[in-house]
């Protein structure tokens, strides 16, 4: 399990931290969320054939007598669209749906109600019926490719939505809310401020109230009006018995959750600069350890999902990096040039460790807050550098405890020290609640040194960690035999391996041993990081030069 984290979080996430200067305000919510609506008990072929024996009295369960209830139904939204003069449509190919329909709600204004019906061909898990060699029907549930009904419509509580139904029986549906129609609703009715662009709110008088909006959202909230939606478009589960229709509801699972965490900047020069920083030096962001950290899951040779991270939509104003893990991914993006957006999104909640059931919606909320949290959190790289204050002379100095117990310092280029280091910011930290135990880093910290765990024996690693703890950078869980790394902890780790990794360890590697074609290699077709290394590189010379130190010394 990840740990619980804030959702308003100024003074936690680093990032957020170094650049409350420019941030207006912030908050975090779901977005689009794509829910599966299905009667679980009409997905089994024996389900059906005893509700519909018992419940409907149907002698033979044939293809005609399937094909009848899918004929009713088309007659059935033929009758509800004419009675309420709606228009049933077929959307051309290629188009965003969402941006087709855009003059059907124009038309439609502020009315709440079904806007408009499109047509669309598409697969579907529908219940279809064999003869069999003993003379009856064999009933199975099979993917096949027919007519679906979108109902795009405007509700009191979620705004615009729709409601995609199969007219084949099981009638399986699929629904599509977003939480900031939600959050809309809500701040109009308490008479609170807000300028919303799309799926964004750019101004918000009371952003406190916003976000307290935004973390009470509960199941319920999702499933009464979408309950009530089904049982006025899906008739034929409707009845009067109150013990069937306990049966036959519809449960709600998700398909595709979205969950953002939205920085509104003051200035669009600001956020300017910050997001060229941002493509420029997260293009490692997707390796194995930082995904692992991102996502909360230890990432190992069993693995079988994706795992990449890419620069998507480049040539346009708003980039978007995105980092994929099995079927979620994370992505960061500019939009309306005062908005930075990290947004989760997952197709299989079970990647996170979270069912799929709505039922499980806090839950999920925490794991997906806690990815964007952390994400944001592990890009030191775009934070300006601090003056200096004497804390990194600190660091480096022995710990001395009042009953005069000496601790070495932490040193830069301790190789021991760093492979610790690694381990505790790859995984650890992030399983059972924050908490580890020293032989849960052993072996990982083995292999980033290139010895096993015999050659580096768990009596070292203790030595190592002690030196951490010296300094509270890990701290003892009380009255047990685990530890956790501190928030400032984790920050001071992340220092340290980047600038042993991206700072030195290059360098070095350009000094004692420079590739022979990289000097004759033209200036435009260096990229900008080999241009900034080589002037740390003349800078140095210079500097040495002027000292009079030669460069033999």
């Amino acid at each position: 399990m990840c740990p619980q984290p804030s959702v308003r979080r100024p003074a936690v996430n680093p990032f957020v931290e170094h650049h409350q200067q420019s941030i207006r305000f912030q908050y975090s919510c779901f977005d689009r969320m794509l829910l599966n609506a299905v009667v679980q008990t009409m997905q089994q072929p024996a389900r059906i054939v005893g509700f519909l024996d018992k419940s409907r009295q149907v002698p033979s369960i044939t293809k005609a007598y399937f094909r009848e209830v899918s004929e009713d139904y088309h007659r059935f939204v033929g009758r509800l669209a004419a009675t309420q003069r709606i228009p049933i449509v077929e959307p051309p190919k290629g188009v965003r749906r969402e941006n087709w329909v855009e003059p059907f709600y124009q038309r439609f204004g502020s009315r709440f109600g079904i806007v408009v019906i499109l047509k669309s061909r598409e697969n579907a898990r529908v219940a279809v019926s064999y003869p069999s060699s003993s003379g009856g029907n064999r009933i199975a549930v099979s993917t096949r490719f027919v007519w679906q009904y979108y109902f795009y419509l405007r509700d009191q509580h979620w705004g615009r939505m729709f409601l995609r139904i199969c007219p084949y029986f099981p009638f399986n549906a699929r629904v599509c809310v977003n939480q900031h129609e939600w959050l809309a609703r809500l701040l109009h009715a308490e008479g609170i401020f807000f300028r919303k662009a799309a799926n964004a709110f750019l101004q918000c008088s009371d952003p406190e109230r916003l976000q307290q909006f935004a973390d009470g959202l509960t199941p319920a909230d999702l499933e009464i009006p979408i309950q009530r939606w089904l049982r006025e478009l899906v008739p034929f589960y409707a009845s009067s018995d109150p013990n069937r229709i306990v049966d036959c509801v519809y449960r709600l699972f998700c398909s595709q959750v979205e969950y953002c965490t939205n920085l509104i900047f003051k200035e669009r020069a600001a956020l300017d600069r910050v997001a060229e920083r941002l493509l420029d030096l997260n293009r490692s962001i997707g390796r194995p350890d930082k995904l692992s950290t991102i996502f909360g899951y230890r990432i190992t040779k069993a693995y079988r999902g994706g795992l990449k991270t890419q620069i998507a939509d480049h040539h346009l104003g708003n980039p978007v990096i995105r980092s994929e893990y099995k079927d979620s991914s994370v992505k960061q993006y500019v939009r309306d040039h005062r908005l930075l957006r990290n947004e989760t999104t997952s197709y299989n909640t079970r990647d996170l460790g979270v069912g799929k059931s709505i039922r499980n919606l806090p839950q999920l909320r925490r794991v997906m807050s806690g990815i964007n949290d952390r994400y944001l959190a592990i890009q030191q790289d775009v934070l300006e550098t601090y003056i200096d204050r004497g804390q990194l002379a600190r660091l480096r100095q022995p710990t001395i405890t009042a009953s005069g117990r000496r601790t070495p310092g932490l040193k830069l280029d301790d190789p021991r020290l760093l492979a610790v280091m690694q381990a505790l910011t790859c995984f650890v930290h992030l399983a059972r609640g924050g908490r580890f135990r020293t032989r849960d880093l052993h072996q990982r910290a083995a292999e980033t040194l290139g010895l096993t765990t015999d050659t580096y024996r768990l009596s070292q690693l203790r030595y190592d960690l002690a030196k951490l703890r010296a300094k509270g950078l890990v701290l003892k869980v009380p009255k047990t035999q685990t530890y956790r790394l501190s928030p400032q902890g984790m920050r001071i780790c992340i220092l340290f391996l980047k600038l042993f990794h991206r700072v030195y360890a290059p360098l070095s590697a350009g000094v004692l041993k420079p590739l022979a074609h990289d000097a004759v290699l033209p200036d435009d077709r260096r990229c900008q990081l080999d241009h900034l290394y080589a002037a740390v590189d003349r800078a140095l010379d210079l500097l040495l030069d002027y000292l009079g130190v030669s460069a033999a010394a």
